[in-house]
């Protein structure tokens, strides 16, 4: 709809931001002149996003409508006026103008006190309760239908003020916090009033309003108690903020405190707020913190001199005056990362100014990230569980989570937050402030390559306890976890790190155009801001090979891995921190590929997208992209690999590569042999051979370092494996070996042989994902027949050959469709090596120099001269 809004305050722009966001489009702000030279809050919202705004001090004169005025209104062409907190006679033709009439809000709980000084009739009638209304105006004006009523208790010695404060947010409530509740309870309460109106408790006897609360999910760190009035239980202040008690004994976690007289701090500084000691200025810094003086000066026109002890708050500035102090000092020294909380923290002039300047030094210190802890393999094992949005371990906005599974035993490793859309979106613009205003978008490269380094040495400190987590949340052999799954995302940061350096363009000879003469180059660039869905097969792997190419580009990302598995992506975040990577660059969102990869693929801010999955997906993704902003899009997809096995293979690495090919990483590997064709004459010893050493495999606990073959990843992919074996015994394929659950606890499934498959069945055309060898003959001598065969599929990924014929190998490699060929050897991936598919599997390379080119723009630029 297009949309006037008629009103003023705090309240007001609130409703204009949230209609905004809905979608609809404010054609034009009517609201009060600036008083003071301060213009009112809706106002400054609206100028700030180009909004026509109008400040009439009047509709009417004398009871009659003002023609200019109106004249002036109704040139916006709005289609519904909404008017929230609005204190001005607006006039009848007015209301009825636009298509859909007007929608207005009303200080009382209709319909009692109709009319002017609704709040004042409350008090004066002793109302007990007292809230607004919206409805839609008719001839009466507030006698239309009603749409929506609040309503809150009113206190013995409220005034009108108080009533008007309430009223400036929709549920109207800047209540004390009951304690006497579970502990859910009151971190809801308090978060449902985070920002705004704030909810508030006694402490020391003073209201202190908290804000920042989590559920606390591990254990509660050491800290010392603090009395909390009406609580069950002492608070507990800890290195990590407030820890409070619920009448259930669980815990919650409070980041951060605010005083009467405005001032917040970190309630991890409870204690010892005020003890630390001030920085002496260089003279670059004196002559910013004059620059800054100018700007409280402008802001706090009232105040005859900003001294050292001019309080921001007590000089009469308001949360509109917050914005504006913190938008200009960051205009004004481009680089400091500055927010609105921080002029709350630091609210004297002198105490703004060391803030500042701790700051733009880099010695802010930031806050402790808050991690679980487990007992898993011996050995102590920290598993963040939160969303990382902005370079802190959060939970989901709506405070959901899921279990995250071991597939060894069925049983809940912990639980892990569940993303949602504002929490992509708090995430994406992290990402996009990091790029555009950060350190990191500044950064030279090679000081970027040395973090990426350091992030890459700080994996193989902890690669053991990587691979512990990665085996117990994806079921990966621990030797194969730590060799591979670690190992190989350990190589690919310290080879992308290098790649910093040198991305260069080119200097490009073209036509002068004389007598002038003409210098063209290209610049290689980032894109910006990048989305990252990786799959649950290698979540720490496929992590690695998409961010290391991303951030050695210089972008930002938003990551999200896999939903069953998403603890090695949590834990890679903790280490960034630890490296040093700026907040913001790197955000890691677990959750449904549903809510955000759709979110992620929609959403305006982001520039490219890097997904890893099935073919369905992808496509689904790549028309999100294309219909909303046109982002880049590289797929990885599906894949149905062959391998061919010739009569003058080396049989025993045949048999060996041949089952790699299948059964590494128990099937669920994407570049598998999803069909294996072996030569006829030596087709019956291949099939011996294979079962034979199947019978050897030892499985079990993936992490005792003697198992072969671990769970598969999670139940419902062990499901779909059983159903791909029912389906191909009912097609007439013979099963050799396998085809059923282990009978133990987990999600264990026997490796499989199937033999005489033919080109027509399912599990010849369809990928299994699992360990499930699908073999078929060819004719002794027929390599055309085979290579038509092998390439009658619309997957391309990834192909093999096995002969000791140079020529051969040479011939089928060249005429096999897929991104990749392996020629006597199988899944022998390199970090330097370009990797991706063709046809149906996809397009764009991981890996290599092709992958950092993913995650550029090349500009040309031309000069005359």
């Amino acid at each position: 709809l297009k949309l006037a809004i008629i009103g003023q305050s705090l309240f007001g722009q609130e409703v204009y931001s949230n209609l905004r966001k809905q979608g609809h489009k404010v054609v034009g702000v009517f609201t009060v002149p600036d008083k003071d030279g301060k213009a009112d809050p809706l106002a400054v919202a609206a100028e700030k996003d180009g909004t026509p705004v109008f400040k009439f001090p009047r509709w009417r004169v004398k009871g009659k409508p003002i023609p200019d005025v109106v004249d002036a209104y109704k040139s916006v062409g709005a289609e519904l006026n909404v008017m929230p907190f609005c204190s001005q006679f607006i006039p009848m033709n007015v209301i009825d103008h636009p298509q859909h009439g007007s929608i207005i809000y009303h200080p009382s709980i209709l319909p009692l006190h109709r009319g002017a000084s609704a709040i004042n009739w409350t008090l004066i009638h002793g109302d007990k309760k007292a809230g607004f209304s919206v409805f839609w105006a008719d001839d009466g004006l507030d006698t239309g239908p009603i749409l929506l009523q609040r309503e809150c208790s009113v206190e013995p010695n409220d005034t009108v003020d108080m009533l008007y404060n309430r009223f400036l947010f929709p549920e109207g409530i800047k209540a004390m916090v009951d304690w006497a509740q579970p502990a859910e309870a009151i971190h809801n309460w308090i978060r449902g009033h985070d920002k705004v109106p704030g909810a508030w408790t006694v402490i020391d006897g003073q209201p202190v309003t908290l804000y920042g609360s989590s559920m606390l999910g591990g254990s509660v760190p050491a800290g010392q108690a603090l009395e909390i009035e009406g609580a069950s239980q002492p608070g507990l202040i800890t290195k990590s903020g407030l820890v409070l008690y619920g009448t259930d004994g669980n815990a919650l976690l409070v980041k951060n405190l605010q005083f009467e007289d405005g001032k917040m701090i970190p309630a991890s500084k409870y204690f010892s707020s005020g003890e630390s000691s001030s920085v002496e200025l260089t003279d670059d810094e004196k002559k910013m913190a004059e620059e800054i003086r100018n700007i409280w000066k402008g802001i706090l026109s009232n105040v005859g001199a900003i001294e050292e002890t001019t309080d921001f708050f007590k000089s009469g500035a308001a949360s509109m005056d917050v914005v504006r102090l913190v938008e200009e000092v960051k205009q004004k020294c481009a680089g400091v990362q500055l927010q609105n909380e921080d002029v709350y923290m630091a609210t004297t002039f002198h105490d703004f100014i060391q803030l500042f300047v701790r700051k733009l030094r880099g010695e802010d210190q930031e806050e402790e990230l808050v991690v679980d802890y487990v007992k898993v393999n011996n050995m102590t094992v920290n598993m963040p569980y939160q969303c990382f949005i902005d370079g802190k371990f959060e939970d989901a906005e709506n405070g959901k989570s899921y279990d995250t599974i071991n597939p060894t035993d069925g049983s809940v490793i912990c639980k892990v937050s569940y993303a949602s859309v504002a929490d992509v979106d708090r995430a994406v613009a992290a990402a996009k402030e990091a790029f555009d205003s950060g350190p990191w978008g500044r950064m030279n490269p090679r000081d970027r390559g040395s973090l990426l380094y350091k992030l890459a040495d700080l994996m193989e400190e902890h690669q053991e306890e990587l691979a512990t987590i990665e085996s117990i949340d994806s079921g990966a052999v621990y030797t194969l976890a730590l060799k591979t799954h670690v190992g190989m995302s350990i190589q690919t940061f310290r080879y992308f790190a290098g790649w910093c350096d040198k991305i260069q363009g080119k200097t490009i000879p073209i036509n002068q155009a004389r007598p002038n003469r003409n210098l063209t180059f290209t610049k290689k660039e980032p894109l910006g801001v990048c989305a990252i869905v990786i799959p649950w097969n290698y979540p720490l792997m496929m992590l690695a090979w998409k961010s290391a190419a991303c951030l050695a580009a210089g972008n930002t990302l938003v990551l999200k891995p896999a939903q069953v598995t998403p603890l090695t992506a949590l834990k890679f975040a903790e280490l960034s921190v630890v490296a040093g990577i700026p907040k913001g660059v790197i955000n890691i969102l677990p959750g449904s590929g549903g809510m955000v990869g759709q979110r992620l693929s929609d959403h305006p801010d982001i520039r490219k997208l890097g997904f890893t999955g099935s073919t369905p997906i992808g496509k689904q993704i790549m028309k999100s992209c294309a219909l909303s902003n046109l982002k880049k899009v590289s797929l990885e997809l599906g894949g149905k690999s062959p391998l061919i096995i010739f009569s003058d293979c080396n049989m025993d690495k045949a048999v060996q590569m041949g089952m790699s090919s299948v059964f590494f990483n128990k099937g669920e590997n994407c570049i598998a042999a999803g069909r294996l064709f072996v030569e006829e004459s030596i087709h019956d010893e291949y099939i011996s051979r294979v079962v034979e050493e199947i019978k050897k495999m030892k499985i079990g606990d993936p992490l005792d370092r003697s198992t072969d073959h671990g769970p598969q990843n999670h139940k419902a992919h062990l499901d779909k494996l059983l159903e791909y074996c029912e389906t191909g015994v009912k097609e007439g394929a013979t099963l050799v070996y396998g085809g059923k659950q282990v009978d133990r606890p987990g999600f264990f499934m026997e490796p499989t042989v199937f033999t005489d498959v033919e080109d027509h069945m399912f599990i010849a055309k369809e990928e299994s994902f699992g360990p499930v060898m699908v073999v078929s003959k060819f004719k002794d001598g027929d390599v055309d027949g085979v290579l038509q065969r092998a390439n009658d599929t619309e997957y391309g990924l990834a192909s093999g050959v096995f002969t000791q014929d140079i020529s051969k190998a040479m011939y089928v490699s060249e005429r096999l469709e897929a991104g990749t060929v392996f020629v006597n050897t199988y899944n022998k991936t390199d970090v330097a090596s370009p990797f991706g598919g063709f046809k149906q599997s996809g397009f764009g390379k991981d890996l290599g120099e092709d992958a950092l080119l993913e995650y550029l723009k090349t500009k040309a630029v031309t000069v005359e001269y």
